[in-house]
């Protein structure tokens, strides 16, 4: 299975989740793949910003190698999931496909997130943005995409 993380400059969100995705891919053995990509080109060929960086260091993943990438129209065919991290960004990822593009691979990355039994899910949602604010918005992040990846592993790992 071939996974794309998607957020607005691929340097906050969409990182975290590769690279906690990657960590539970080798985790559970499972032959999967994980990639990220930005639906804006501000921050291309970049590095994850230093604290989603020092976030997931925290955790033993080092994200540091990945390099910010736009995402493209044909990454709409190239992975069995796409995962936007805000709804914003989902209809950016729209609007990159054009009118006839085939978004039955595209989802909300917290559509997937566990209910934990409460009866609720955070269905058509996006996670937050840390990016203007302080170093513990990068944990929420963390703990959210941790979660959620973990609901796509059990999901999908069978």
């Amino acid at each position: 299975m071939r996974i794309l993380m998607v957020c607005l400059g691929n340097i906050c969100r969409s990182p975290i989740a590769e690279g906690v995705m990657r960590h539970k891919i080798k985790e559970h053995g499972l032959n999967w793949t994980v990639e990220s990509a930005g639906t804006e080109s501000y921050h291309i060929g970049e590095a994850p910003h230093r604290l989603s960086q020092k976030e997931c260091l925290k955790h033993g993943i080092d994200i540091s190698d990945q390099r910010a990438r736009k995402f493209t129209k044909a990454d709409l065919t190239a992975y069995d999931h796409v995962y936007a991290m805000a709804t914003d960004v989902y209809r950016e990822i729209e609007a990159i496909g054009g009118r006839h593009a085939d978004m039955s691979r595209v989802g909300l990355f917290l559509d997937e997130f566990p209910s934990a039994g409460l009866g609720m899910t955070p269905r058509g949602q996006s996670v937050p943005d840390p990016y203007y604010g302080e170093e513990d918005g990068y944990k929420i992040v963390y703990d959210i995409i941790d979660k959620t990846c973990d609901a796509i592993v059990a999901k999908y790992g069978r």
